[in-house]
């Protein structure tokens, strides 16, 4: 007899939108479990990443993106492409939209155009918890008027505001099919990409607002054990920007690493040995082979 194979009900769904409008923060508050860093600023997100929900007899497949914003460089024209695949081949788009944004008028032009495509879509108001309902009504009521929209739901991602109704909405697209994944499994990345994350995430948070975008991280060694041991590089594309990475006797590189092992210590639950290393790739964000080489996925 052949293996037998589980069917169940699968979707694949894109979340897509601008940059910090809270991609991030709702794909892990659907799984349900941290699958990409969040920080407040903005492109923290540089690749499609899979987080992956497993209910009983159903699986949906999110796919977050980068930010979408205008190309400065080789690095940012791929964050944009990778938006662009995100909308091809799923079975729903969910459109963010902050609801603190001051323009956000140019957002019912984005909603129209993505409405006309072959792809369903759903526009979902983010941070509805920092704004005055009154206020947000108006723009509410135009997203409404677009044609051919699935929904519109305002949402708190931090209250858990109608995340529930979300997930009622999205069984609608749910097919019978072959899970695409298996139950255990959350993401797509491997380890060492969570580790290099943690790491960025953790730089994102103690640097200025210049540098952290300018930044790479490659794990160089993992080798696991009672003491998982991780070595790994930390690339700045300016000569300017080494000694601020390091700081003053090394300090700010010393916590750096203080923070990232804390953190990885408590996602991965086992006692980490991390060592970092600062190395300068001279403006490697323009140099397409450099961010083939330094890991960015799916780059061509």
């Amino acid at each position: 007899m052949g293996e037998l194979r589980i069917r169940m009900k699968t979707a694949i769904i894109s979340v897509i939108g601008k940059t910090n409008v809270g991609k991030s923060t709702l794909v892990n508050a659907l799984v349900g479990t941290k699958v990409a860093i969040v920080s407040p600023k903005p492109q923290t997100t540089r690749e499609n990443i899979l987080g992956i929900l497993n209910e009983e007899n159903k699986q949906i497949v999110f796919i977050d993106t980068p930010g979408i914003h205008r190309s400065k460089n080789s690095l940012d024209s791929h964050m944009n492409k990778s938006v662009r695949t995100a909308k091809e081949g799923v079975d729903l788009i969910v459109y963010m939209i902050d609801a603190t944004d001051k323009n956000k008028n140019d957002e019912i032009l984005a909603v129209q155009k993505l409405a006309k495509g072959e792809v369903p879509v759903l526009a979902l108001v983010s941070k509805t918890d920092l704004v005055n309902f009154e206020k947000l009504y108006p723009f509410l009521s135009k997203i409404n008027e677009v044609e051919g929209l699935v929904d519109i739901i305002p949402i708190s991602t931090h209250k858990r505001r109608n995340l529930d109704v979300l997930l009622q909405k999205m069984d609608a697209f749910l097919q019978e099919g072959e899970p695409m994944f298996e139950e255990y499994e959350v993401t797509d990345k491997p380890l060492t990409f969570h580790i290099a994350e943690v790491i960025r995430e953790t730089m994102l948070y103690l640097l200025n607002e210049e540098i952290p975008h300018g930044v790479a991280v490659v794990v160089t060694k993992l080798e696991e054990g009672k003491t998982t041991k991780i070595d790994a590089e930390i690339v700045c594309e300016k000569d300017s920007h080494k000694p601020i990475i390091i700081g003053k006797n090394g300090e700010k590189l010393k916590k750096i690493g203080e923070k990232s092992r804390f953190l990885l210590e408590k996602q991965l639950k086992t006692k980490i040995m991390l060592s970092l290393f600062v190395k300068i790739i001279p403006d490697w964000r323009s140099k397409p082979n450099e961010i083939k080489r330094l890991g960015i996925s799916d780059y061509s």
